[in-house]
């Protein structure tokens, strides 16, 4: 072949190539799907989840900073948490630990356009892959300094902005404020009395009225407690935070029973959720062991609650609070993270988990 022409015809190859598009990667964010479209539908049938039509009990994890971690950690850690049965995560949507502010929405209520950006990437994901998403705020300022909407105004426009943000995904679920009940102190605003967390659950529900909707409560609830969320506040479940104590996960299958019970009595049942209970490195005084996560499950199973969170988080005690686990996850992915007693458990949720399934 003449050189003139050899160099006419590479030429043209690299035009052609240049002219291809880009491949996707990993970081690209999936296609917006239509309400119909999305492939992983979360709704409740009495005192049970379901999940495309299917009774579901929900085995969780906390995946708090999950918007600071690396789009690759996230994937490794999905796949983990699927290989151990779990099938939802919990994510907060106010977070701001150890200085690093990754919330999805600012302390006025809007869009963070980066981290709402990957805040719909991982319910995307998640959705493609069959699991729910816990997306949680806070209101006020804790020990972690967790970013916060402080008034009623702007916590409003904050659940309005991600109700309409990610409004086509049906896997999700939103928990409008951590722990109301807790008042306010020198380290926390938390607290959202009952009127407000009414007035709160009735704005998102303009913007999106199918979004299932709770409020968490630290403590074990009174009947006065569950009528209040039946009925003043009109909760889609319950997700009471249960106390941390080393006979605590013996009292779960009692505690959920008399929920039950009392929602009988009060006439209208809907699930009992146990998005945070006990972790390792909370108190001096206790370490949770393996089996004390197992009994915990069992416990939740047993009496007829509708999902459970194996929890993790910061060691209180540590130098730097190491390890941090889902409570910062910039450097180390979750399951790099947890310590063998963790990892064992994990290891003895999941059998418990397909024993159950298979019942």
């Amino acid at each position: 072949m003449p050189m003139v022409l050899r160099f006419a015809v590479i030429t043209i190859v690299l035009v052609a190539l240049s002219a291809r598009p880009e491949p996707q990667t990993v970081e690209a964010a999936d296609a917006r799907p239509t309400s119909a479209g999305s492939n992983t539908q979360l709704q409740i049938a009495e005192t049970q989840f379901t999940i495309n039509g299917r009774p579901t009990f929900l085995h969780g994890i906390s995946y708090y900073g999950a918007l600071g971690a690396r789009r690759q950690f996230v994937v490794r850690d999905l796949d983990d948490m699927q290989r151990h049965g779990v099938n939802w995560i919990r994510v907060w949507a106010t977070w701001s630990a150890f200085d690093n502010d990754v919330s999805a929405v600012d302390n006025e209520g809007r869009a963070r356009e980066s981290y709402m950006e990957k805040l719909e990437w991982l319910v995307a994901e998640c959705d493609r892959r069959g699991m729910i998403v816990d997306v949680t705020l806070t209101r006020g300022e804790g020990r972690l300094g967790n970013a916060h909407v402080s008034v009623f105004d702007k916590h409003a426009r904050a659940l309005e902005t991600l109700a309409s943000e990610m409004k086509p995904w049906r896997n999700w679920y939103i928990d409008m404020a951590n722990e109301h009940n807790i008042r306010t102190t020198k380290l926390s605003t938390k607290f959202v009395p009952f009127d407000e967390a009414r007035e709160l659950r009735d704005r998102l529900k303009k913007v999106d009225p199918k979004r299932l909707v709770t409020i968490s409560y630290v403590r074990d609830l009174s009947k006065e407690d569950v009528r209040a969320y039946l009925f003043k506040v009109q909760v889609d479940f319950l997700s009471p935070h249960r106390p941390r104590s080393p006979d605590s996960a013996g009292q779960t299958a009692r505690t959920t029973r008399q929920y039950l019970t009392w929602m009988r009595q009060l006439g209208r049942v809907i699930p009992v959720h146990y998005q945070e209970p006990f972790r390792r490195d909370f108190s001096r005084g206790w370490q949770p062991t393996a089996e004390d996560f197992a009994t915990d499950l069992r416990g939740a199973i047993q009496g007829g609650a509708a999902g459970w969170c194996f929890h993790n988080g910061d060691n209180r005690w540590g130098q730097e609070a190491q390890p941090r686990r889902s409570f910062d996850m910039r450097k180390h992915r979750l399951f790099e993270q947890l310590d063998s007693v963790e990892l064992e458990a994990v290891r003895k949720l999941a059998a418990l988990v397909v024993k159950t399934e298979s019942n």
